[in-house]
């Protein structure tokens, strides 16, 4: 029997042909553009609110592809300049939509408690009723239409445009680099980081050096722009008269404070135990301490990279294990050109999952060299889009998930392969070595995430005073660092604020700690679910069919029965994951 082939490069050509031609492009940006006409007429009239929300909802769709697809085609080649031209296009259109989006807000905030009750009973509206009373409450809290619609211009070329910038820039820097051989080459930023993770010390020694050379050089650019977003997203909270700098945040992913202050605290009560694995990975590595380019390397150095193919297979493997739905799901993602994951220059560094719901289909980007990480990173963003896939069955505008609950299938995706590889492991050192690697991924979660949400907190501290300089900036990042490290490192990366992308996305503030309750609740709820695994595909699927319905708290207590303000939950996930340290050092 032939194996089904895997292939390493994405097909981008089933949304607009030949990759959007102009003609194709233009054609479904005038469409949009009509949409948008109607919807500014649909809104001089408030009894027309059940037709604006229905072309709310056709207009979001289309504007989540358009953009969608232009961040595909920049990733595959930052240096195509179509994409930059499509993604300024979408920029323009989606600050119009959020200029009416606004107004939408405002008619929808007027309307009195009978009247709201009446749009409620419309057939279009009873199917997406969550998303409505929410973007009702929301509206309670902002500033006049006028103020926000006057936000809204403002941030096109300010805001996102130095969110935009930062992408620009990042995505163009070279990085020298001498081979094996001695002979010069030039790496993208997404090659140098993977060989921040190389088993070679030496060439994880000299590639972080490089990396911290070229950050330094362009630390003021790079100052200067995380300065101009910050300024700005503290401007229009002193506007809104809020307060807290975390309030958005904590808005954006549906929760309470007191369920991100538990799970800090949780967080930090358990640490001590991943610090205990850090000093015992630098005893076997033969090292007084790690450096900051030794915590994710592999202690188990192995010159033999996963083809591809194996890797693909392995994932379907173990996924089937627990839910063949998704196996069936991955199978048709990984076969139908859903994934560019080959190794070549000019690619966007990391990786992501995005969704395209005209066609209810998902595209995953990453580069693959080989690597037990790279394994897990297709694994997780399979998991994102088996999440889409779920989500697909709702009205689009109920398809709204929150940062925090979107990385429960990713993660679980991860813990899946991650337990079950284990399991298979034939030999000891195989066993150690599935453990790092897991054990890496946590300490990922609860340190490393931990140090960009103590950085991020100072930093806004800071920047309401006024401008931050890059030295200062540094300074903040080596403080959160060796916080959330226990000081168990030797030396620390002073420039992460400058070279993590995630400080600069202007859409989603405070882009860490959902990582951390992605992977905690996730793992509460594999703790949870596993012990009936005649049921964990039901089950689990239920759970993220809900992700979108209701607030975090609530998704919890309906299919978990837990309460997420408190601490018991997150110390039962934190327990588990302290288990394979101590399984680690049994091993040993």
């Amino acid at each position: 029997m032939t194996k089904e082939p895997f292939p390493l490069q994405w097909d981008l050509d089933r949304f607009f042909q030949n990759k959007g031609t102009q003609e194709d492009l233009s054609q479904f940006i005038d469409c949009l553009k009509n949409h948008l006409e109607e919807l500014s007429l649909a809104l001089e009239d408030a009894s027309s609110l059940p037709k604006a929300l229905q072309l709310s909802q056709t207009i979001a769709e289309k504007l989540a592809q358009l953009e969608a697809f232009g961040h595909c085609l920049f990733a595959e080649d930052v240096k195509n300049t179509c994409s930059l031209q499509l993604q300024g296009e979408c920029r323009l259109l989606q600050a119009k939509f959020e200029n009416l989006s606004t107004l939408l807000d405002e008619h929808l905030k007027n309307l009195s408690d009978a009247s709201f009750k009446s749009l409620l009973k419309d057939p279009f509206c009873q199917t997406v009723a969550f998303p409505i009373q929410e973007r009702k409450s929301l509206a309670q809290e902002k500033l006049s239409l006028s103020l926000e619609s006057l936000i809204t211009n403002l941030s096109i070329d300010g805001y996102h445009g130095y969110s935009q910038l930062f992408s620009t820039f990042h995505g163009h820097l070279n990085f020298p680099f001498q081979d094996a051989q001695g002979l010069p080459s030039t790496l993208s930023i997404g090659q140098i980081d993977n060989l921040l993770s190389s088993p070679d010390r030496e060439i994880r020694c000299r590639s972080f050096k490089i990396y911290t050379q070229v950050f330094h050089e362009h630390a003021p650019h790079f100052a200067e722009i995380l300065n101009h977003i910050g300024g700005f997203r503290l401007q229009v909270y002193k506007q809104r008269n809020w307060h807290c700098f975390l309030k958005e945040p904590l808005q954006a992913n549906r929760m309470q404070e007191a369920t991100l202050n538990s799970l800090w605290e949780a967080v930090q009560t358990h640490t001590q135990g991943f610090a205990k694995f850090l000093k015992k990975k630098a005893a076997l590595l033969h090292l007084e301490a790690l450096d900051w380019h030794d915590v994710d390397a592999p202690l188990f150095s192995s010159t033999q990279t996963i083809p591809y193919a194996t890797a693909c297979e392995t994932i379907l493997e173990q996924f089937h294990n627990y839910s063949p739905k998704m196996a069936s799901f991955a199978k048709r993602a990984l076969t139908q050109r859903w994934v560019e994951a080959e190794d070549r220059p000019g690619k966007a560094a990391g990786g992501f999952c995005i969704p395209l719901p005209l066609h209810k289909e998902s595209r995953i980007f990453m580069t693959y060299s080989g690597t037990q990480d790279n394994v897990s990173t297709l694994a997780h963003e399979l998991g994102h889009a088996y999440h889409n896939e779920i989500l697909f069955s709702h009205p689009y505008l109920a398809q709204n998930i929150k940062m925090n609950v979107a990385e429960t299938a990713s993660t679980m995706a991860e813990m899946i392969l991650a337990d079950a590889s284990l399991q298979k492991a034939s030999s000891k050192e195989e066993k150690l070595s599935i453990l790092d690697d897991k054990i890496s991924r946590s300490i990922a979660f609860f340190m490393n995430i931990q140090a960009r949400f103590l950085f991020e907190k100072n930093f806004y501290q800071e920047r309401a005073q006024g401008y931050i300089l890059p030295e200062r900036l540094s300074s903040l990042m080596l403080e959160a660092q060796k916080q959330a490290y226990c000081n168990s490192l030797s030396t620390y990366h002073p420039y992460f604020w400058a070279s993590k992308m995630h400080f600069y996305f202007t859409d989603a503030p405070f882009y860490n700690f959902p990582y951390t309750f992605g992977y905690l609740f996730s793992l509460g709820i594999y703790t949870l679910l596993k012990k009936d695994c005649s049921s964990f595909e039901k089950n689990y699927d239920a759970l993220l069919y809900d992700t979108p319905l209701m607030t975090t708290e609530d998704l919890a207590k309906k299919h978990l029965g837990v309460d997420l303000t408190q601490r018991t939950f997150w110390d039962l996930a934190l327990q588990e994951a302290l288990k394979d340290v101590e399984l680690f050092f049994n091993l040993l």
